[in-house]
């Protein structure tokens, strides 16, 4: 409403219709890539900074993934990623580029930290299968955990790849969205401390459906330090491109630095109310979950409402859910997570009546399921 040039369907943006409705270069708008630039710093707190010419803009996460894994790998090479890890990627990277997902597993007892012994092991089955690994996949902040990687495992994993010299693709669409301490700590930060390392091998995908909330706008982003990459991508883009009203639009939206600061901090606000309300809620229940700060999830903990514990009775109890209790989480079976009876909650779409209704169902739920459950517990 303050901003009225910014659509070009306006009598005030109408001046801009000709320049922005005809051919443009399909590197994109200058402005667009200088203030996506300029926010990816702001995201990351403003303690590292992004050059605007090695934007490459993307139909959306999805198409940046598809892309990268394309410009990387070829059909039957295979990328590293821990457990457990958004079920999307799948998609994303496989379905048309011929390349394959293998697990890191990480496991509940170390809070599904990426160690170096599960990347070495990962590491060493894909090489007794013959399969070429080509790089490590990670999400930071995670989906779906909400956890975020801290200063030492990011330069341990930076020191894996240059030592095994393959690829490093850092998915950070969450970057904005961390509520609680401790902050966000971008890969480009770990560059930045002058870690000794191949640049080439760096790659971070950026969206801004999560962090400015704008998933219709299928605005996604390939910022990568290594410069074959970038020439590949940005030929590659032209058959998913962002369409320039969007651009042209996005722009002056991240621009107005007073409007995106306020966004972020009531966003983050928000963020923090609602995980507030779900966990505590949860907790008086005797329902636990991961402990995390970041992104639109948390892993809820319903193990011990497991009849057995296998993945078999996890689909039993989701169905349950779905279907009788009416609430919609995700198995953790299908984000790839080796260890059954975790779900994940999206809490950032509801309101404080919307958590209290979720949590009244939740509660009957353990209630009755509990007390079908102790005389098998008695036995």
């Amino acid at each position: 409403m303050n901003n009225p040039k910014a659509f070009i369907c306006t009598a005030e943006g109408l001046g801009e219709f000709k320049d922005i409705a005809i051919f443009q270069d399909y590197h994109g708008l200058p402005e667009f890539r200088t203030a996506v630039a300029k926010f990816m710093g702001k995201a990351r707190g403003n303690r590292v900074t992004f050059d605007p010419d090695r934007i490459v803009m993307s139909g959306g996460a999805t198409g940046a993934h598809e892309m990268t894994a394309f410009c990387l790998a070829d059909p039957g090479d295979a990328f590293l990623v821990p457990t457990p890890y958004y079920r999307g990627f799948d998609r994303d990277l496989r379905w048309r580029t011929g390349v394959q997902l293998l697990p890191v597993v990480c496991e509940s007892s170390n809070n599904f930290k990426v160690t170096r012994e599960a990347l070495e092991a990962a590491y060493e089955k894909a090489q007794e299968a013959n399969i070429r690994a080509k790089g490590l996949l990670i999400s930071n902040p995670s989906n779906p955990l909400g956890t975020i990687l801290d200063r030492e495992t990011l330069r341990s994993l930076v020191r894996f790849i240059n030592e095994k010299n393959i690829h490093l693709i850092c998915d950070e669409i969450y970057a904005a969205t961390v509520f609680s301490q401790p902050d966000f700590i971008s890969i480009a930060e770990i560059l930045d401390e002058g870690i000794d390392c191949n640049h080439d091998l760096i790659h971070i995908v950026y969206s801004l459906s999560k962090d400015m909330g704008l998933p219709g706008f299928g605005v996604g982003i390939v910022y990568s330090y290594n410069d074959a990459v970038v020439s590949c991508a940005r030929k590659m883009s032209n058959f998913g491109s962002v369409s320039t009203q969007t651009q042209h639009l996005i722009a002056s939206m991240l621009s107005d630095e007073e409007f995106v600061e306020r966004f972020i901090a009531e966003s983050t606000n928000q963020l923090a109310e609602m995980y507030r309300l779900f966990t505590r809620g949860i907790s008086q229940l005797g329902i636990g979950c991961l402990k995390s700060n970041a992104g639109l999830f948390l892993w809820m903990d319903l193990h011990s409402l497991l009849k057995h514990q296998t993945f078999e009775a996890e689909m039993t109890l989701w169905r349950v859910i779905i279907n009788e209790v009416k609430l919609n989480v995700l198995p953790c079976s299908s984000f790839h997570c080796s260890e059954p009876g975790w779900f994940r909650v999206c809490f950032a779409n509801m309101n404080h009546s919307t958590v209290e209704i979720a949590l009244a169902r939740i509660s009957t739920f353990v209630i009755q399921n509990m007390e079908a459950m102790a005389p098998l517990r008695r036995q």
